[in-house]
């Protein structure tokens, strides 16, 4: 697989930024105008967003940027969810990188210009940073503190590290076209992992997936614990099609939470008996203790007032997440 890039200082590579989105009003804006203080010349990028078909005011605010911009466009997804709007960008496409921007993300002035940058110096075939999640009150706060941390995540890479390394997958992503077009695009039968999946792709093709903090950007989280649940359920729920589709792709991390919601469950389904009970209550023990000391660390780096939320957070974050994935196994995803 064939991922050089030709730079030159004279003659950048062109790039396509491209942005699904679907009832971003709140924050679009925000992402559009980071978009225009790139410090990457805007003669050699365009913005495709692709909306789907959004009713909250999002093509109205998106209309004002296409209408003061040329080099920013407008198009349809009547699918309205994330892999078909990402193929109907990079079919598009008329740079030959694709850099990927979701509605709820802020990037750096520097974001382009390191994207090209790397993927020139590593010859990977997608580069990507931090997904530094911020809150806007104490709840999102916390959720944010929540998912970047070790605990919350397990070992996903993009989410806390601080060492530039070749990685399974990465938030967002830069690609070379020639990459998303040798590997098949997205696969539009996905609602969610469809990221993983995709780099999973890459890398059985041969291709390297590298992850840098140099590629900054800010992500605005769910707003709620229960939008948190159901978003974490889904990503559960739609691992298991990950792993249908690509059964060597499995991680011992992605079966942690999974394995712990099980023994919940047959603990207190064999409760009657007194091993169902050691279980449960052994299990219950050794997750209380963990998710303690977890939040105390969190509580200490960041603030005692968020020792108190975390457990909570974690719990939703682990007990969907497991629950998604069983609900998946069971029902055939």
């Amino acid at each position: 697989m064939d991922s050089t890039i030709q730079f030159y200082d004279e003659q950048l590579p062109y790039v396509t930024v491209v942005i699904p989105v679907r009832n971003e009003a709140q924050y679009i804006r925000y992402c559009l105008d980071a978009i225009l203080k790139q410090d990457y010349s805007n003669e050699h990028v365009e913005v495709i967003i692709v909306d789907g078909l959004s009713d909250d005011g999002t093509r109205e605010i998106i209309g004002e940027y296409v209408a003061r911009h040329a080099h920013i466009y407008l198009v349809d997804n009547p699918k309205r969810i994330v892999p078909p709007a990402m193929n109907i960008g990079i079919r598009q496409a008329k740079g030959e990188i694709i850099v990927r921007v979701d509605g709820r993300c802020i990037i750096e002035p520097d974001y382009i210009r390191q994207c090209v940058h790397h993927l020139q110096q590593t010859k990977a075939h997608n580069v990507g940073g931090r997904q530094q999640a911020v809150g806007e009150n104490f709840t999102t706060q916390t959720i944010a503190l929540a998912i970047t941390s070790p605990f919350g995540m397990g070992n996903s890479t993009f989410r806390y590290a601080t060492q530039s390394q070749f990685v399974d997958t990465v938030y967002l992503g830069a690609f070379p076209k020639s990459t998303l077009i040798d590997v098949g695009l997205y696969d539009e039968t996905f609602v969610r992992n469809q990221d993983y999946e995709l780099n999973y792709r890459i890398r059985q093709a041969g291709g390297k997936i590298y992850f840098t903090p140099d590629i900054k950007s800010v992500y605005y989280g769910r707003p709620s614990l229960l939008k948190l649940w159901k978003q974490y359920f889904q990503y559960g729920f739609w691992k298991t099609r990950v792993l249908r589709k690509h059964p060597k792709s499995v991680k011992v991390r992605q079966l942690v939470a999974p394995m712990f919601v099980l023994s919940l469950i047959c603990g207190m389904l064999l409760i009657p008996f007194r091993w169902g009970r050691f279980i449960l209550f052994s299990v219950s023990m050794s997750y209380g203790l963990a998710t303690s000391l977890a939040s105390i660390i969190i509580g200490y780096q960041s603030g005692w007032r968020y020792a108190m939320l975390l457990p909570i957070v974690f719990v939703i974050l682990h007990v969907s997440w497991g629950l998604g994935f069983l609900w998946g196994m069971v029902t055939g995803g």
